[in-house]
């Protein structure tokens, strides 16, 4: 990966082609190998204007936006992803045409570099994809969640397919197996979640709170066993970590989860082969106007097979 270095203020114009995404995701693509922090300390102190005013990191660009970036300098280079990542990442392909790619995430890795993490799928992609300039993620799965997870191939398409989930036109469904019986009349969850900054470093903490942001998951009973229940899950909004703390608000936390499950749980689910987060991208239903798209994630065996041994 290329390391951009500016080693005085640097002016950009923004073209028609990088508009209307946010600040903080532009700068997070064209600043490679600039840590994270970095990016939203230089926004918070506004050391990046744009047209010589302070944004917030959810400013969208607009097309002739100008842009103003202080001297910065990255002196590590990130590791390039494995040949073997990226040979794993080729056969995670579920669906690709001119636009965009539909991968089937595998649990364990990240979806992009950063905190602690050498590299990600994004970055994998983009070596398996040389020729392409704009691989992006079009949105993102918890690094222990695997499943449907789409990529991009063009600004264009990014655009159109972040306004589709903003009009809650992409239909996600997740499997999880949570603790004890679900009951069946709890088909919605709703809660304002918020970040815990006083997590520990490298860790994410997502809590309910007044002052939160709304968030909305819908449930559905899919098989019960004796000792849980396999649910699936249809998130409306997507806030960070949003099906694992709606679960735990429903005192059926997700098996697997070390942050918001149960530690007893999770134990006797081990005896039966689960050594990760069960959860699971399953579907992922895209109302393209023209051709509406399905695509979907065959549960990964590991998850299969506890399963089975639940039965």
């Amino acid at each position: 990966m290329e390391i951009l270095t500016l080693k005085q203020v640097t002016f950009l114009r923004i073209t028609a082609d990088q508009a209307d995404q946010r600040i903080d995701n532009f700068l997070r693509t064209f600043l490679k190998g600039v840590p994270k922090s970095h990016i939203y300390r230089i926004l918070r102190t506004g050391e990046v204007r744009v047209n010589k005013g302070r944004v917030q990191p959810t400013y969208r660009l607009q097309a002739e936006d100008e842009l103003r970036l202080p001297p910065l300098e990255c002196n590590s280079a990130p590791h390039p992803p494995h040949p073997a990542t990226v040979q794993q990442l080729g056969d995670t392909i579920l669906y690709e045409d001119s636009q965009i790619l539909i991968i089937d995430k595998p649990a364990g890795l990240a979806v992009h570099g950063g905190s602690g993490i050498a590299f990600g799928i994004i970055e994998g992609l983009r070596v398996l994809y040389p020729q392409l300039k704009r691989l992006e993620l079009v949105h993102r799965l918890d690094r222990e969640t695997s499943g449907c997870l789409m990529i991009a191939k063009k600004a264009s398409i990014l655009k159109e397919l972040h306004e589709l989930l903003r009009t809650g036109r992409i239909k996600k469904e997740y499997l999880a197996l949570v603790r004890g019986h679900w009951k069946g009349h709890l088909t919605i969850v709703e809660s304002r979640l918020q970040k815990n900054n006083t997590a520990a470093p490298g860790q994410r903490m997502v809590r309910t709170s007044p002052t939160g942001k709304p968030s909305i998951t819908h449930f559905e009973v899919f098989k019960r066993y004796p000792t849980s229940t396999l649910i699936k899950a249809y998130p409306i909004t997507g806030r960070t970590h949003q099906i694992r703390v709606h679960t735990a608000q429903a005192a059926c936390p997700i098996a697997g989860d070390k942050v918001y499950g149960d530690p007893n749980f999770n134990e006797n689910c081990r005896h039966y082969g689960l050594n990760r987060l069960f959860l699971h991208a399953h579907r992922l239903t895209i109302e393209f106007p023209e051709h509406p798209l399905t695509v979907q994630a065959p549960l990964p065996d590991q998850l299969q097979k506890v399963l089975t041994a639940l039965t």
